[in-house]
């Protein structure tokens, strides 16, 4: 079990020593600067503070770490004082010490851009004692805002997330009163800074501009994402300053950890991503037995399409099932024979499998707390969590999800050919959807990486750390959210980060808004919202090969050509369709279907648009049919192809056994097999006249292509035995 032992350091921080003293020292810095901050818990922001410091070489003592807070709910009222109090045991250790610069940063909501000698000549050019950052608003008492000296440029308020000075002034300014824990730390501060006397005799300045500490809240106008050498920075337009701090104070956290996604080295034009090698580990030269214990938590929420192939998929996992167990929230009825058929598959080779089916009654939210629950029993190292519109195409997702060893992680996932995706890259104002600068060229892959988002949906993986705390539990309700609204709020509050990846494809999002369940096959009529799955279950294994410039299409008459189109499951689907829908044309001259009411050819048929299916053959033809053609008959375009009749004959002994000779009204037409001569019917067949050709032996789910009018002259053979179905299009008429 040792080497299991990876797994149980999830959240360690960036440093690679045990800490025992009440500070932790991480990486080098110059000797004049000393940075401290203020961390109780090891959260993500944390980490990716420490990440930032160890980047540009800065050395941090981190005061009060796994102790705890005694500062309040400064998130959603004033406090912080235990910083303070915190503060002052450590500078007093340099209160006599000059040549030390102390800066002093919060951790969770702030990033290091700069180096320690940058930081220092910032510092230098103020020409004070201590400059403390500052913001446009004044907090947490507005009636102080008129004793604020005015300013002719910048931010006018003081904001204690971030300050520095030389330390004996310094230690002599923040011992000046006595402060409680609870009491408010900013303040604190700005009582003595609107101190005249105080203000002059510690020479204390307020960076206005952005100099050293740029404060998000309320000035993200102010802010440019830039790249020089490759290389993001952060760029303050409003007064042209490239700030060495950035601190996501108040509702300005999601713009954080959005610019916290480049800055700090974490992802690059060229490099890409060296963030995203932070603290990996690795599964492959791990026993199946030392495996994380993982649980797959699958819903299915409502009817859609391809839920076969999402379920297999999952099965198709390479992860040990004997490591695995299934909890199943299935909501649908009208899937509920896919669901079971799946769960009598697959009971004895998952080390365990819980079920809900649509008879139980559980509704979404509970049923994703109960899978959160079930974790916990069965003491899992990692949940999965899979909606049925997640088409998660590549066996290895979840040990690639596993390795990246973040608290949360999503595979970007896209509807094809749309940039509907299963993130949001920002927030609205109101707590939705809004998008990101960055969000096409993630969404298209133009940028690989892994990606700090507000909201994720439809898959994603959970380090199993975080239903272990009280302060780290997700749960999916929060007033009327709907439940993944609820769950990424909860996270989002508790500062969980949450991430998406697409450092390599994982599958596609399904298109379940528009779902008919009202036909017999409803997944046949798919080709329009979900054509990727589409074509996996429903073209032939072997169309692509027969489009090849060098494939030579079997050619069994003068000017007839023979193509795999369709897949056998196809085939059968459409004679069911027709089938089920059972209003077969009798056969004579009249017809009360086609203009006049009169065929002068008439066949035992019914036609695409009795069954609701036109528009997706005549897309079938443009999409599929027309690019045969034109490799077959060169010289020859008509996009999209016209076709009025469209329609699945039905030949047999007792109906109408053949066709007599006649000339197709059309350009070309196609005769599609739709079932097996010499298996399901005897005879049957098409013979060309001019050139006395047959085509006996045709191919299940191939398309006969040849000209209509004058050269091909033709007739349908007898069919003697079974019942022969053909698919027949009059192209181009």
């Amino acid at each position: 079990m040792a080497a299991f032992s990876t797994f149980t350091v999830a959240f360690c921080t960036v440093c690679t020593v045990l800490f025992t003293s009440p500070f932790i020292e991480c990486g080098k810095s110059s000797d004049e600067l000393v940075v401290i901050t203020v961390a109780t818990n090891e959260t993500d922001g944390y980490k990716r503070f420490m990440r930032s410091a160890k980047v540009y070489d800065i050395n941090v003592k981190v005061l009060g770490l796994n102790t705890p807070w005694q500062g309040g709910d400064i998130v959603n009222s004033a406090g912080g004082g235990h910083k303070v109090n915190l503060l002052k045991e450590e500078v007093e250790k340099f209160k006599n010490d000059k040549d030390k610069i102390i800066m002093f940063v919060d951790s969770y909501d702030v990033i290091l851009l700069a180096d320690a000698e940058t930081i220092l000549d910032k510092f230098y050019k103020f020409k004070a004692k201590v400059v403390f950052s500052a913001e446009g608003f004044c907090w947490p008492d507005k009636s102080l805002a008129e004793k604020y000296p005015e300013i002719t440029q910048g931010k006018r308020y003081l904001n204690s997330g971030g300050f520095l000075g030389y330390a004996p002034d310094l230690f002599k300014l923040i011992t000046t009163s006595k402060i409680d824990n609870l009491d408010d730390d900013q303040l604190f501060y700005t009582k003595i800074y609107l101190d005249e006397k105080m203000r002059k005799k510690y020479s204390i300045k307020l960076d206005h501009r952005a100099e050293i500490f740029q404060n998000l809240n309320g000035a993200v106008g102010d802010v440019e994402l830039r790249f020089r050498n490759n290389e993001a920075y952060l760029s303050n337009t409003a007064y042209a300053t490239n700030p060495a701090v950035v601190h996501g104070n108040g509702p300005s956290k999601v713009t954080l950890n959005n610019l916290g996604n480049y800055l700090a080295k974490s992802w690059e034009q060229e490099a890409g991503c060296p963030s995203c090698q932070d603290n990996l580990v690795n599964l492959e030269n791990i026993k199946s037995d030392d495996f994380p214990k993982v649980m797959i938590g699958i819903f299915v929420e409502s009817p859609t399409p391809f839920l076969k192939e999402f379920l297999e998929r999952i099965s198709l996992f390479e992860y040990p099932k004997e490591k695995v167990d299934l909890f199943i929230h299935n909501a649908a009825i009208y899937h509920a024979d896919d669901v079971d058929d799946f769960v009598y598959t697959h009971k004895n080779k998952y080390k365990s499998i819980k079920q809900f089916k649509p008879v139980d009654g559980v509704k979404e939210w509970h049923a994703r707390n109960l899978g959160l629950e079930e974790c916990l029993k069965q003491k899992c190292d990692y949940y999965l969590s899979v909606d049925s519109v997640a088409m998660l195409t590549n066996p290895k997702t979840l040990k690639i999800l596993i390795e990246q060893n973040r608290s949360v992680i999503a595979p970007l996932l896209v509807r094809p050919s749309k940039v509907w995706s299963n993130f949001w890259g920002a927030l609205s104002p109101d707590g939705f959807y809004a998008r990101s600068s960055d969000y096409m060229e993630i969404v298209n892959n133009k940028r690989r990486g892994v990606w700090n988002v507000p909201y994720m949906t439809a898959t994603y993986l959970i380090n199993a750390t975080l239903l272990k705390s009280r302060d780290t539990y997700p749960t999916f309700i929060n007033n009327l959210l709907d439940s993944d609204m609820a769950f990424c709020k909860n996270l989002r509050e508790k500062g969980v980060f949450m991430f998406v990846t697409n450092q390599v494809d994982f599958g596609h999002l399904i298109n379940n808004e528009n779902y008919d369940i009202s036909h017999l096959h409803n997944d046949l009529y798919q080709v329009f919202d979900n054509r990727i799955d589409w074509e996996a279950r429903y073209l032939h294994e072997n169309y692509s090969k027969a489009l090849h410039p060098d494939h030579a299409s079997p050619m069994p008459c003068p000017d007839v050509f023979w193509f795999p189109i369709v897949s056998p499951q196809f085939c059968k689907e459409l004679i069911d369709t027709m089938e089920n829908f059972g209003k077969w044309s009798d056969g004579t001259n009249h017809d009360e279907r086609l203009n006049g009411g009169y065929e002068n050819v008439p066949t035992r048929d019914i036609h695409m648009n009795q069954v609701g299916y036109e528009r997706h053959w005549l897309y079938f033809l443009r999409e599929f049919v027309r690019p045969l053609q034109e490799k077959v008959y060169p010289g020859y375009y008509h996009d999209p192809p016209q076709a009025l009749m469209n329609f699945v004959v039905r030949y047999r002994p007792d109906e109408q056994p053949f066709l007599r000779p006649h000339h197709d009204s059309s350009t070309y037409t196609i005769n599609l097999a739709l079932n097996r001569p010499k298996i399901d019917y005897e005879g049957g067949g098409c013979r060309f006249l001019r050139y006395n050709c047959s085509v006996t032996d045709t191919r299940l789910g191939w398309l006969l292509m040849h000209p209509g009018r004058l050269t091909h002259y033709h007739e349908g053979l007898s069919v003697t035995k079974g019942t022969r179905y053909i698919m027949i299009s009059f192209v181009d008429p």
